[in-house]
């Protein structure tokens, strides 16, 4: 049986929380208080442009980007400040509004349904739906289901059983993971908060001007609490002592059961560290991952997806070739699926395994992978193995890759990975002095450039400086600045004591 835990480890600055499964890392949840989770945030916002050739609008919710509505993410119906009705009210009965009928100006309540990712604003739906511990309340709808997750059908007929009774008129009801086993008693109660919830997101959005935020979702580490703090989870250890109180009150209330399974981490030592998760952080963000077979992957990311390279490295196997390329791609499987849940890897993604010959081989890859993918709560489609064995994928994306919630863009490189070489920058050196000597009659220079620049241009004793100084006849006095990047460089005339090096710029 499986082992699960969860870790909390709180900071100034961050907190992190880690999922475990059997004392390995898998998921990674970082919140900082800059940056918090907004998916599950609903908002009233203004419609600010509608563009039917792409067949979505881009609505002013009040953050840095409008947000992106596809008119797949309209529902039947959506709620403005006009149409808004009290839908406890049994007599009501929505409009079917066509996709057709937004226009700009107009005020819609939506809710975010992915994070802003690059350059791109939060994505958003108008089919809003409100989260409890059992169950999900929709607005506006009918409907009533029971969660792909639950795996007996006696348990899902029987849940489905109860929603029916307690669903409110003009609302759908889904019932989650989480419900297995629970009494109507529960549900109820559960149904009950969350129908005030709704009325006083009613009351707030008839008050307001849009862009407002409507309803805030829980704290990432109350969410993760709620959505994954179930019957198979072992424990779940905190190191922070008002976090550890939170949790209990918020437990004793929806799962007493659970509350015993609450560890408050008192050690002197960091909490990440003891339980190894540090280490395999630092492993998430590196471009190289081994295996123990000695094979290793390589992730690459670009603008339109994450290519991943399946190497043997220093594997050598004692059977065929067929045969020993399975294993390492075996092994691979499972360490990639653990990689994409862990870094939250999400859109389309290129998988190139190593090649092999046999079919048999090829579709107990394919089947092994999937099997793997089954273990992730994000959605993910695979192809079969092509004949030059790529496997082509999307896993669903809700928020940025861990990549881009711990690091920048370099600003040397502007996220390449490579800079201008050496060489190349003493091309640009020369071409800005033939500039400087065909439009003036100074003789004397100062280049300031950076210190590898400078170790570059005065070694030897015919260095590539003196040799540009004989071929202008020009004085260049050379200064190391460590502030400047490797492919800047400043030139400053001596005689006016002033920077002249824009005026000779290509």
């Amino acid at each position: 049986m499986m082992k699960k835990d969860i870790i909390i480890n709180y900071a100034i600055s961050e907190t992190r929380i880690a999922i475990l499964e059997n004392k390995k890392l898998v998921e990674l949840f970082v919140e900082r208080p800059e940056n918090e989770r907004t998916v599950g945030d609903i908002y009233l916002g203004r419609v600010v442009n509608v563009v039917k050739g792409i067949r979505a609008a881009f609505v002013d919710i009040g953050q840095n980007q409008d947000a992106f509505l596809h008119f797949s993410d309209v529902g039947d119906t959506f709620t403005t400040v006009n149409s808004l009705v009290d839908l406890t009210n049994a007599q009501y009965r929505p409009d079917n509004i066509p996709v057709e009928d937004i226009k700009e100006g107009q005020e819609l309540l939506v809710q975010i349904i992915k994070e802003p990712i690059s350059t791109k604003g939060s994505r958003i739906t108008t089919q809003i739906s409100i989260p409890g511990r059992f169950c999900v309340l929709v607005p506006n709808s009918n409907m009533v289901g029971v969660s792909r997750k639950l795996e007996s059908v006696r348990e899902r007929r029987r849940l489905k059983k109860l929603a029916r009774r307690l669903k409110p008129a003009n609302f759908g009801l889904i019932i989650r993971t989480v419900a297995e086993g629970k009494q109507l008693e529960q549900l109820e109660q559960d149904v009950q908060s969350l129908m005030k919830m709704w009325d006083k997101i009613e009351r707030k959005m008839k008050k307001h001007q849009p862009p407002m935020i409507i309803y805030k979702d829980m704290r990432m580490t109350s969410g993760v609490i709620r959505d994954l703090f179930t019957n198979d989870i072992s424990r779940v250890v905190v190191d922070s002592k008002k976090l550890h109180r939170d949790i209990t009150i918020y437990v004793k209330d929806v799962a007493p059961t659970l509350v015993d399974k609450i560890e408050l981490f008192q050690k002197d030592a960091p909490i990440f560290d003891t339980f190894q998760i540090e280490s395999e952080i630092e492993k998430s963000l590196s471009r190289k991952v081994w295996m123990k077979s000695g094979g290793y992957l390589i992730f690459d990311h670009t603008e339109a997806l994450v290519a991943i390279d399946v190497n043997s490295g220093k594997f050598v196997g004692r059977k065929g070739h067929d045969e020993n390329s399975l294993r390492v791609n075996l092994e691979a499987a499972k360490e990639i699926a653990r990689q994409l849940r862990l870094r939250d890897i999400g859109g389309i993604i290129v998988i190139d395994f190593i090649d092999m010959i046999d079919p048999r081989n090829r579709q107990k890859l394919h089947e092994e992978f999937k099997k793997e993918l089954r273990k992730d709560r994000a959605q993910a489609n695979i192809t079969p193995i092509s004949e030059f064995g790529l496997i082509e994928m999307t896993r669903e994306r809700v928020r940025p890759s861990l990549l881009f919630t711990f690091s920048e863009t370099c600003p040397t490189c502007d996220g390449t990975g490579r800079v201008t070489s050496k060489g190349t920058v003493l091309t640009h050196i020369e071409r800005w002095v033939r500039r400087f000597k065909a439009s003036t009659r100074e003789r004397r220079l100062v280049l300031s450039v950076n210190p590898e620049i400078s170790k570059y241009l005065r070694e030897g004793v015919k260095s590539r400086i003196r040799r540009i100084m004989w071929k202008f006849w020009v004085k260049i006095d050379v200064i190391a600045d460590e502030s400047l990047a490797v492919t800047q460089f400043k030139f400053y005339s001596k005689k006016r004591n002033i920077d002249v090096t824009d005026q000779f710029m290509s």
